[in-house]
């Protein structure tokens, strides 16, 4: 078996320029095969530890989904806004036991702005029930001699590169629209938290108090006329908050969270809703799951055509090495020797060709991953393949094999008197 090796390998070696595009073909599919299963493993993985402390998401009733994905992923608008004093009568529910308001639309140079409590930073959990760590300062205090202090995510400390004591200025909104920002209010950087790849890198936090400070001087969402507020005058306003667009609730127990959720559906003083994290990744996941399916599926096709010419290339030669088999037939070669060296030099390239695809895939990792994580907050991970990814490989493998027994078949049936009289 060592010498058919050895063989095939030397074969395989003399028609390298010709089987080098074979392998790079399949490295090709394997590259696609491999990297939409990490990117759509990572996807979730991220998604699945934005957020792990929270057993119910509230806010205007509405549809689930862009409830989760504003809330807890900032995207997309808001469902629409609900009372603090609807949160507080629901506290008050016997198997709640914290509840954190959390109120967006404002963003400083494309990244969102949260306004919330200062229980953020204790009861917001990630990935395995992680708590929140400042990487450098602290956070606010939530008093009005900390009232226009920011607390800023570590990607924005990178790629903006602030430090504790920058003073920075929000924007209303998108902040796409002329004037619309609140540079008459700036606020000062205290605190920069440690990174967690969730969403919360990407984040400025303020507190309930300074989302109402810098809005004094704002009406039905426009700025009014010749009306500038400064932090002076703000601190001396009434700063109480009365709606917020979202709220994390903790419970004492999880076998409360239905109960909950139907007391929240059943509220009589607005019309309100309680989202399961859990339930709303699922019908996220059934939203993309197609769309996973449908990638998934043109690899494969890819992979099937890179096999294909793999099963054309050594066609083509194999009237050319006729002669060549034929002298291994002479010299004592059996026919299933053919056939196993023709086998082993179909697999040979394949394997190669699925080395350099994952090889790929690794280094798009390492060079695309930072960028990833700074564009979309998404984390993409140098690991282990997982065992969908081992199942991949090994069925690239198999069918590059079984490929290669075509042409294996074809010199199998070539019988020593063609080899050595071909026909012109």
């Amino acid at each position: 078996m060592r010498a058919i090796l050895a063989i095939a390998w030397a074969s395989a070696w003399n028609r390298r320029l010709t089987l080098s595009l074979v392998v790079v073909s399949v490295a090709l599919s394997t590259f696609l095969l491999i990297g939409i299963e990490r990117l759509r493993t990572d996807v979730r993985d991220s998604f699945a530890q934005s957020v792990s402390g929270t057993d119910l998401v509230v806010g205007a009733r509405g549809g689930a989904l862009p409830l989760m994905l504003n809330a807890v992923f900032r995207i997309g608008g808001a469902t629409g806004s609900i009372r603090l004093d609807s949160l507080r009568e629901l506290e008050k529910h016997r198997a709640v036991a914290w509840i954190v308001p959390l109120a967006l639309g404002d963003t400083h140079r494309g990244f969102p702005v949260l306004a919330t409590t200062t229980d953020y930073f204790t009861r917001f959990r990630y990935g395995a029930r992680q708590a929140l760590a400042l990487a450098d300062g602290r956070a606010f205090e939530g008093t009005l001699d900390t009232l226009h202090h920011a607390v800023i995510g570590a990607e924005i400390a990178r790629a903006l590169g602030y430090r504790v004591g920058q003073s920075i200025a929000l924007s209303h909104g998108s902040g796409v629209i002329a004037g619309a920002d609140h540079a008459d209010q700036p606020f000062t950087v205290t605190g920069i938290l440690a990174r967690t790849g969730t969403p919360v890198d990407r984040t400025v936090h303020i507190s309930l108090q300074a989302m109402q400070a810098i809005h004094l001087d704002w009406v039905a969402g426009m700025p009014v006329p010749g009306r500038r507020t400064t932090a002076e005058q703000a601190r001396q306003a009434d700063l109480t908050p009365r709606q917020v667009t979202a709220a994390l609730v903790g419970l004492k127990s999880r076998a409360a969270v239905f109960s909950v959720q139907r007391a929240v559906g059943d509220f009589a003083g607005e019309p309100l809703m309680a989202v399961l994290p859990g339930v709303a990744l699922d019908e996220l996941w059934s939203v993309v799951g197609v769309g996973e399916q449908a990638l998934l599926l043109i690899s494969a096709m890819v992979a099937v055509v890179s096999l294909a010419g793999l099963v054309a290339v050594v066609l083509a030669g194999l009237n050319e090495r006729r002669r060549e088999l034929a002298v291994l037939r002479a010299v004592g070669a059996a026919p299933r020797h053919i056939l196993l060296m023709l086998a082993a030099e179909g697999a040979l390239v394949t394997l190669a060709g699925a080395a350099l695809g994952v090889a790929a895939s690794a280094l798009l990792i390492v060079t695309a991953g930072p960028w990833m994580q700074a564009r979309f907050g998404i984390g993409l991970t140098l690991s282990a393949p997982t065992p969908a990814q081992w199942a991949l490989l090994a069925a690239v493998l198999v069918a590059g094999l079984l490929a290669s027994l075509v042409p294996g078949w074809r010199a199998y049936r070539l019988s020593l008197a063609d080899g050595l009289s071909p026909r012109s």
